[in-house]
């Protein structure tokens, strides 16, 4: 507006200007009295000695503009994507040597119904694909989808190592597909391994045997790939291909089976290695229309960085793949690794290995013998998902800019710096990505298998930190996450937290060393992490402290929710991780959440902790001030707690009279649509939130109500109510009682924390009750009795659906119990082990 402003008045400048001045009608003969010929000559001799001068000082000054005074000003990022300045976690020794390179090979591609990869930036990826039939149509089934519908999947084994076994049934195939790692003296840096791809079918005689078509690929994400010879010296075995990586040396794929098949290959050169799906099923369709079968087209492009091998085969099939580094060895010893990676050499490492896993899995969880066979086998599936869902990304995260920021890029955000990430996932076909409050639950799971494991995942996500002490909640890091994701939720918002779990996870650790529960080896490793970690952790719990604090001492509210929104029934909190569960109808700075007051107290009791255990006797004081502070009793309940419903509550402004209603509004162009409009019928007052739900359940779940008060009796009363909170298969997120009880949220959100059953959720209710039947008071018995029955309920209402479903499942229906929402959700969903074996403390 300004330039435009400042161009109209000079406009109109020099129009009246020109107006002064009288109109020569012949321009041609205003020549100067008395200058003739010799003055004009002059003058343009002196103009073209001088314009290009000018020319060249005025190009000088652009470059050192450019080239010289830019950069400086480009070199100073906004705080937001500036690293925090302390020593990585990652650089520490224990996560060097040995343990790196252990956890080198993974299969770290969750998105993918199988695949490989090293952590490293520019890595080998290998993955599987086949053809799959639906409605009498082919389909090429590569990456984790719904759509595709297949009757199960998952690993069914995963030691988060160096072994996994996973089945996977679509239709009448059924492929199991086995991983193993094994490091041998002559191996190349993170060893050799080995997978095993069985095609099983429901054909009852031969006359019924169907064709399995198999697609297995290698692509380097940083080189070019050489296609091997095909026969091998050794029987039954081909060369599939080989190449040579500074970090492994040179390496060759081969593949063993003595069944018969049929083998074609395709070799591309691109870039986009997330599209490979679309890249095979192109050069299936030419040749199909060519020739008339369902066959690569045995050529390759020039330097190509990914290889597909199709193995097409008669069911039953087998077949055996051998990874081997650093293969320029003896030819002998060469081929004495690939037998010990194929054939009965692997059938015997595959049942060693599944042996260890099920008595390590018993030594960890120590199921009782009231479980039967098919919660134990649950229990091991999720375990197992859970491990073999962990993923290796890197990349750059893409972060919303503030308003008030002074930077100004070319899209409508700023990179983060590239970075890496070692995670767990929520879901592998609908989050197949790091999740910020997800990852604190499913580390209360793996550090009892893998404390190491679990230092690593929590060290790269600390590393994530930027100079302000936040981390982005959701990590797409990589094409191939990328594009996963629904364009709308790429962006993250630095002026958004969410609940910081990973103190769930810190805190058992600091308590598991006091009760002497890890090796000496391990209690040095979490020593030197806690040490090296404090600073981070202080930055964390500061940003929250300063930028979700609330107007009133000891008050917080969640930032990011649509105070201007005209769509939704009751404004998203999408930072909490409760999404649509109902705060105050009007957002506003007066809020007071009673969730994020506990995720406090749980953070600052959690570094009390850390302090005393490093000896800082200074800021444990003042950390151990401040968890006192947020426990108070009296002052949780006089900003929090309601005694008409003995119930604790959010506070803000709020109505209950919104609802949404059919409205005709003008759309783009003019014409009317009709959509669901959101309509407020009174005032709001600044009040407590009426909405009995989980968020309800905070200071119970954080035990910050004392064993002998009235309170908790209410709190048990409310949890085993039917009327609010109870069903049988597990406890719902909000109470029937509630005006927001299962509503939409809008035309196209339907209800997610407003009734059905969430895990992690159940999983702390349960602690609390544990908890407080062990403690002495008037309660103890009956918290006994409602913990019992609620543990019952869960356990058997997710076996009862892993066995008719074949999935663990984001959420339950509080009424009849059925999986909803994401299926193959074995992320905090695999609580439910430690729910079955009892384990809620360190």
């Amino acid at each position: 507006m300004t330039r435009i402003t400042r161009r109209n008045s000079r406009a109109r400048a020099s129009s009246t200007s020109d107006g002064d001045k009288p109109v020569n009608p012949n321009p041609r003969t205003s020549i100067p009295v008395g200058g003739g010929r010799g003055f004009s000559w002059i003058l343009n001799i002196t103009l073209m000695i001088l314009l290009p001068s000018v020319l060249l000082l005025f190009l000088i000054g652009l470059y050192m503009k450019n080239n010289l005074v830019n950069p400086v000003r480009e070199s100073i990022k906004p705080r937001v994507v500036t690293p925090f300045p302390a020593p990585k976690l990652m650089d520490l020794p224990m996560f060097q040597g040995e343990h790196k390179e252990s956890l080198y090979w993974g299969t770290y591609r969750p998105h993918v119904y199988f695949g490989i990869r090293a952590r490293t930036p520019q890595s080998l990826l290998v993955g599987l694909m086949w053809i799959g039939v639906k409605d009498g149509r082919y389909f090429m089934r590569h990456v984790c989808q719904d759509s595709d519908e297949l009757t199960t999947y998952g690993w069914t084994h995963h030691n988060g190592r160096d072994y996994g076994r996973q089945v996977l049934v679509d239709k009448k195939l059924t492929l199991t597909t086995s991983f193993l790692k094994l490091k041998e003296k002559e191996s190349g840096y993170g060893g050799d391994w080995a997978v095993r791809i069985e095609a099983q079918s429901e054909a009852l005689n031969e006359e019924m045997k169907e064709i399995v078509h198999l697609f297995f690929y290698v692509a380097d994400e940083g080189g070019t790939l050489d296609l091997g010879k095909g026969t091998s010296d050794i029987p039954n075995h081909h060369i599939l291909a080989s190449g040579s990586r500074d970090d492994l040396g040179s390496w060759q794929l081969h593949l063993e089976s003595k069944d018969e098949f049929e083998f074609h290959y395709a070799g591309f050169k691109t870039p986009h290695i997330h599209n490979l799906s679309d890249l095979v099923q192109m050069n299936l369709g030419t040749q199909a229309r060519k020739i008339g079968r369902l066959q690569l087209s045995d050529t390759s492009d020039y330097g190509p960085n990914i290889l597909v091998f199709q193995i097409s085969a008669m069911i039953s099939f087998k077949a055996d793949i051998a990874f081997v580094s650093k293969s320029r060895g003896s030819t002998s010893r060469t081929e004495e690794r690939i037998r010990s990676l194929t054939g009965d050499s692997l059938t015997g490492r595959l049942e060693q290995k599944q042996r260890q896993f099920y008595d390590k899995f018993q030594r960890c969880f120590d199921m009782s013998d009231e479980l039967d066979s098919e919660a134990i086998t649950v229990g091991k599936a999720s375990l197992g998902n859970l491990l073999g869902g962990i993923g290796y990304f890197y990349g750059q995260s893409k972060i919303s800019l503030p308003p008030s920021s002074s930077f100004v890029p070319e899209d409508n955000y700023i990179s983060y710096w590239p970075a890496e990430l070692y995670t767990a996932v929520p879901s592998r076909p609908f989050f197949p990505r790091g999740f910020l409050w997800d990852e604190g639950f499913h580390q209360l799971l793996i550090w009892r298998w893998d404390v190491n494991i679990t230092l690593d995942i929590i060290g790269h996500w600390l590393d994530l930190m930027n100079a302000d002490g936040w981390i982005p909640r959701e990590q797409i890091l990589g094409a191939e996450a990328l594009s996963k994701v629904p364009s709308e939720f790429v962006l993250q918002h630095p002026t958004n937290g969410n609940p910081p779990t990973l103190f769930l996870a810190i805190q058992d650790l600091v308590c598991g060393i006091k009760k002497n529960k890890f090796t000496a080896s391990e209690i040095s490793d979490i020593s030197i992490f806690l040490r090296r970690s404090f600073v981070r952790l202080d930055a964390w719990f500061k940003w929250f402290n300063t930028t979700q604090s609330g107007k009133d001492v000891s008050t917080y509210f969640w930032h990011g929710r649509d105070n201007v929104t005209t769509r939704e029934l009751n404004p998203k909190s999408l930072s909490s991780g409760l999404d649509d569960y109902p705060r105050a109808s009007h957002p506003s700075e007066d809020e007071r959440h009673v969730d994020l007051r506990c995720w406090m107290r749980l953070a600052a009791d959690c570094m009390s902790s850390i302090s005393e255990f490093l000896e800082d006797s200074q800021t444990g004081k003042e950390y151990n001030l401040t968890a006192k502070l947020l426990s108070d009793f009296e002052l949780l309940n006089q900003m929090h707690f309601d005694y008409t419903n003995g119930a604790y509550f959010d506070y803000g402004n709020h109505t209950e009279k919104v609802r949404l209603s059919w409205r005709m509004v003008e759309a783009a162009g003019g014409y009317p649509t009709r959509e669901l409009v959101r309509e407020v019928l009174e005032e709001p007052v600044l009040r407590l939130v009426p909405h009995i739900g989980y968020v309800s359940l905070f200071p119970f779940m954080g035990r910050l109500i004392p064993p002998d008060s009235w309170i908790l009796e209410k709190q048990i009363d409310l949890i085993s109510n039917k009327s609010f909170l109870w069903t049988n298969f597990g406890l719902r997120s909000l109470a029937k009682s509630s005006s927001i009880y299962m509503q939409r949220n809008t035309e196209h959100d339907a209800p997610y924390w407003r009734g059905p059953i969430w895990m992690n959720m159940n999983y702390l209710i349960l602690s609390a009750l544990n908890y407080y039947s062990t403690v002495d008071g008037p309660y103890s018995d009956n918290a006994k009795i409602i913990y019992t029955d609620l543990r019952n309920n869960l356990i058997r209402n997710v076996v009862k659906n892993y066995k008719q479903t074949g999935y663990l499942w984001e959420q339950y229906d509080q009424k009849k119990g059925n999986g909803k929402g994401a299926r193959l959700f074995t992320g905090w969903t695999s609580l439910i082990v430690l729910i079955m074996a009892e384990t809620y403390d360190c």
